[in-house]
């Protein structure tokens, strides 16, 4: 196998006898030639869109199976082979439609034409598929690299892209661009400046894809208001909702409406107790339970409820705890029981209802626990309302300097640097956060400047889309660039969000990001120098080290 999509590749350097993140060998082959057939159905797509023709259907496919195709999403191999049989028969019906308009037939690439064998290994076919895509590379690694930071921008936006759909929010933009970027990784006459701008175009799009996403979280749930969360369960029964999906959470607390279950949070979904809606219908949506996703192995094993996992940042699940696991939409695995795919009716979850109540729930001593509690709900509604309190404070000189630091967590050592950079901002700074990330202080008490806190959580992964706002708004404020406002972000990465969202950053013209806690094995020395040399990209050194340049 051959994978570097993520930062926990063995080595740093790549994955290629087995996925560290537990994606075997076969997974990976079969994703391959889906992304493959993919490339393939883009060209039509766009010869389709040009005559006029709907290729709507095409749109939403290639932004649910690129999103399946992430790390820590889907590991069950045999998944892929219906997604695989339906990206051809999409490709084939639109170049049917465009034949039922042309003067005279059309010809199409290779790509576009080509068919796997269902008889045969679709494992083997993906590894050949996969190694005809080193070989185009024609040795230039710097334009491969590009070619793989193009395409791995590509997962995230369209993951975001899937889940601003679910509420009814697209672009017709979008897909077009989808499908252009995905047809271009078949070329060979684009030079290294050529691939850098279509990266920094897959930025571009994420941003208007972000802000869908923001528009339909905001517009169905409310403007996120600060909420204090307990971190301590209460007793009785209990249904643990894991992932980034908050309208897949929605429907749990709604089927779960009156059964006298109680619905905790896990990993990303920590911020939906901030939207109003869902804290005012749905009572029962009551707490947080565990911290980032690589603990769920421990988190998942300890929870006495079911468990249903809505998007990425799935582990292979050990066997103690599997049945008690379900999975909805993109996500799965051959060990857990799949509730069901998105589609216009709302996914039937009685199945983890039943495991909930079959299951012990939580005891009463629980109630006997010293209480804990995170506040969440600080997105750009909540922090700009207090625009002028911050701008007075920052002008008197109580608030020095704002930390952005979030991002990605990850199993791998080195990630104590964030938690340790944390501790060590000084006492007249802010640190904001987002993603999953936070974890790693999330529950510092941290205190607050004048009644502002110094602990600012925005929100998910996407909500660095409620970052750039406000960083937007504070430098019109102070009547300056924003690379000129006292603020500093400090970046942790783990999988094809993550890189999305610095893509969008980097679009933006955001300069002195620091990223880690390694730099992407897809990303050689002279990308990265390039990107340095143009947007002073850094690697994270050290925290005292990098605190002092912020500072300075």
């Amino acid at each position: 196998m051959f994978c570097e999509q993520c930062e926990q590749t063995a080595s740093g350097q790549g994955c290629h006898q087995w996925g560290a993140c537990g994606k075997s060998p076969e997974t990976n082959s079969v994703q391959d030639l889906l992304v493959y057939c993919l490339q393939g159905l883009a060209p039509v797509a766009i010869a389709a869109r040009s005559r006029g023709l709907d290729t709507h259907a095409a749109d939403v496919f290639a932004c649910e199976t690129l999103f399946a195709t992430m790390t820590n999403v889907n590991f069950s191999a045999p998944r892929f082979t219906p997604y695989i049989k339906q990206a051809i028969a999409l490709r084939e019906d639109l170049k049917t439609q465009i034949a039922a308009q042309a003067d005279a037939p059309l010809s199409w690439s290779a790509i576009a034409d080509y068919t796997p064998d269902f008889t045969d290994s679709l494992v083997l076919q993906g590894r050949d598929r996969s190694l005809e895509a080193i070989a185009k590379a024609d040795g230039n690694v710097d334009i491969f690299a590009l070619k793989l930071t193009t395409l791995y921008g590509l997962k995230g936006m369209a993951a975001y892209a899937f889940h601003a759909l679910e509420m009814g929010y697209e672009d017709p933009a979008v897909y077009s661009f989808l499908h252009e970027a995905l047809a271009a990784l078949d070329r060979h006459d684009l030079s290294l400046n050529d691939w850098v701008a279509l990266a920094l175009k897959v930025g571009e799009v994420n941003f208007r894809v972000m802000e869908l996403l923001d528009s339909g979280h905001t517009d169905t749930f409310g403007h996120p208001v600060p909420t204090s969360v307990p971190l301590e369960p209460r007793p009785g029964k209990a249904i643990l909702v894991s992932g980034h999906d908050i309208p897949h959470l929605a429907n749990v607390l709604e089927q779960t409406r009156d059964t006298g279950i109680t619905v905790y949070t896990h990993g990303e979904l920590l911020p939906a107790h901030g939207y109003p809606q869902l804290k005012q219908t749905y009572p029962h949506l009551y707490g947080h339970y565990g911290k980032a996703w690589q603990n769920q192995v421990h988190d998942f094993a300890k929870f006495p409820g079911a468990i249903v996992m809505t998007t990425n940042c799935l582990m292979p699940p050990h066997d103690h705890y599997s049945d008690k696991v379900f999975t909805i939409g993109p996500v799965g695995d051959r060990d857990l029981q799949h509730l069901g795919d998105n589609g216009d009716q709302p996914i039937d979850l009685s199945p983890a209802i039943a495991k909930a109540q079959a299951l012990p729930g939580f005891p009463e001593t629980v109630a006997d626990l010293p209480q804990r509690s995170v506040t969440t709900g600080f997105a750009r509604n909540a922090v700009l309302s207090v625009a002028d309190q911050i701008i007075d404070a920052v002008k008197a000189g109580q608030i020095r300097h704002f930390f952005l630091v979030g991002g990605c967590d990850g199993a791998k050592p080195g990630r104590t640097y964030y938690t340790e950079l944390v501790e060590q901002v000084p006492d007249d700074c802010v640190v904001m956060t987002l993603a999953c990330g936070k974890f790693r202080f999330f529950d510092h008490e941290m205190g607050d400047i004048g009644g502002i806190p110094r602990l600012l959580d925005l929100g998910q992964c996407n909500d660095a889309y409620s970052a750039i706002q406000i960083a937007i708004a504070l430098a019109n404020a102070f009547e300056v660039g924003v690379n000129e406002l006292p603020l500093s972000m400090i970046l942790s990465w783990y999988e094809q969000k993550a890189i999305a969202v610095l893509l969008t950053l980097l679009h933006l013209g955001i300069q002195d990001i620091r990223l880690g806690p390694t730099l992407p094995a897809f990303m050689t020395p002279n990308v990265f120098a390039l990107l340095s040399d143009t947007y002073k990209l850094k690697a994270i050194t050290t925290p005292e080290a990098d605190l002092a340049a912020c500072l300075a």
